[in-house]
């Protein structure tokens, strides 16, 4: 079950997505922050902004139902933030209830990876130097 998805510009909280997960047949709750870093192949960030595709939330819909229909899985959080980030911000939160901690870790794992591949976001991030990059999202 989704019981959570967002691609928003508002700050993402850990605390939400597990708590939209919790269910009294979970014996797991696994998460996953995303937290921009202040380093890319050895350049420092200083700041990146996340642009998305109008499509960006039915993907993610998308991609959690895919997650949620493993019947390993109970209840599916996920969002990812757009617009400009700082050092520190959370990017992107996502977290899978299970029975079991084994389901959950893999289930998670599962979630991130399709959002990375599939998510129409790309992130342009600025460096220390002034140079910028835009980086590939499908």
């Amino acid at each position: 079950m989704i019981r959570l998805i967002a691609v928003s510009d508002s700050p993402l909280s850990i605390a939400e997505h597990e708590a939209a997960v919790a269910d009294p047949r979970a014996g797991a709750v696994v998460s996953f922050v995303g937290v921009v870093r202040d380093h890319d192949d050895g350049r420092a960030v200083v700041r990146l902004d996340y642009e998305g595709h109008p499509s960006a939330e039915d993907v993610l819909r998308e991609v959690a139902a895919e997650i949620a229909a493993d019947p390993d899985v109970i209840a599916v959080a996920v969002s990812h933030r757009i617009g400009p980030l700082e050092i520190g911000d959370v990017a992107l939160a996502a977290a899978v209830s299970t029975a079991h901690r084994a389901a959950a870790f893999a289930a998670c794992a599962r979630l991130v990876d399709r959002v990375k591949e599939t998510l129409p976001i790309w992130k342009h991030q600025v460096f220390l130097d002034g140079s910028d990059e835009w980086v590939n999202c499908p």
